[in-house]
């Protein structure tokens, strides 16, 4: 096979959304877990067959004794965390999104957050981050998971984020359910002296005409549209809400009163994610103010390459500038 025939190394599976030369880190969750487990003796790991696909390889290497590899049996990993979170252990469980919320969601209810377990759910591939298709494209995790009682859910933005909320989580007395951003994650918001909190949403950027109210990976976009728009004249503010649930409605209320464009951009379905819990605080709270929303289709996505499905849905950082554009 010559040098132009070969097939690319990086599957789709594990594809980064990251841009050229952007500044990266590499498995920021399975080096704050090991971080943390030097700390917290309690701190266990556990995978379903997909540790090196989750970041808990960094894990599993460093802690080989306290590290558990339950097969493609997720409902069972669940019921074995629970189960650890019963005798005093922390566990933290992996694997993709689509199977902890899809397939186990049952386990996740009853077995640990009725109780009210200390058990962290890790869920790789959220929403548009493979481009494997329907069957692992977790667009409407966050809509299966806010209606579940006690449940703390967390989508971060960037390594910062997923550093900072490693520890934060395992110190929560509930369980908590992570987006999980893996492989060679973008570092951005050491840019802004930012520090996780849970249940915080956090102001980036003020701006005048147009205020992103975003989540996860979007936040990101989000940064980089400000930053675009500005030449063409138009201010942005970002508000950076990285705990889904609790979702902090004092805060999201006091930023989008006023007169600015509101633009939810979360990397999730249009159906039960952020935009819904903005349009919800604002409407229980008789706010009357526009909110656009940038967000998934409500429909099964393509298979293909991450750059080109981030553009056909809207998810690019071109794509929120031409949408702010078009709505101003």
């Amino acid at each position: 096979m010559t040098t132009a025939q070969k097939k690319p190394t990086t599957s789709a599976m594990i594809a980064s959304f990251a841009d050229p030369d952007q500044r990266t880190t590499a498995a920021p969750f399975g080096h704050a877990l090991n971080r943390l487990a030097e700390e917290r003796p309690e701190v266990v790991g556990l995978s379903a067959d997909l540790a090196k696909y989750t970041d808990m390889h960094v894990f599993r290497e460093a802690h080989p004794g306290r590290f558990f590899q339950m097969g493609m049996a997720e409902q069972v990993m669940l019921g074995a965390a629970a189960g650890m979170a019963e005798v005093g252990l922390v566990p933290f469980a992996s694997t993709y999104s689509v199977f902890a919320t899809r397939r186990a969601y049952d386990f996740l209810c009853l077995d640990i957050a009725e109780p009210g377990l200390n058990v962290n759910v890790v869920g790789a591939l959220p929403g548009l981050t493979t481009g494997y298709g329907p069957s692992h494209q977790a667009t409407e995790d966050l809509a299966i998971l806010r209606a579940c009682p006690n449940l703390t859910i967390v989508d971060p933005c960037d390594s910062v984020d997923i550093e900072q909320a490693v520890p934060a989580l395992a110190d929560h007395a509930g369980p908590t359910y992570l987006r999980l951003l893996r492989g060679r994650v973008p570092t951005v918001l050491d840019e802004y002296d930012y520090r996780f909190e849970l249940g915080r949403a956090a102001e980036l950027r003020t701006g005048r005409d147009v205020l992103f109210v975003a989540t996860g990976l979007m936040t990101m976009r989000a940064l980089q549209a400000a930053a675009r728009l500005e030449a063409d004249h138009i201010d942005a503010a970002v508000l950076h809400v990285p705990t889904i649930k609790p979702f902090d409605t004092a805060t999201v209320l006091r930023q989008i009163a006023g007169d600015r464009l509101v633009v939810t951009c979360e990397n999730h379905t249009v159906v039960g994610g952020l935009s819904e819990s903005v349009a919800a605080a604002a409407g229980f709270a008789g706010i009357a103010t526009r909110i656009v929303a940038a967000a998934l289709p409500d429909e099964f996505l393509a298979a293909g390459a991450l750059p080109t499905l981030h553009d056909r849905y809207g998810l690019s950082t071109a794509a929120l500038c031409a949408r702010v554009k078009a709505e101003l």
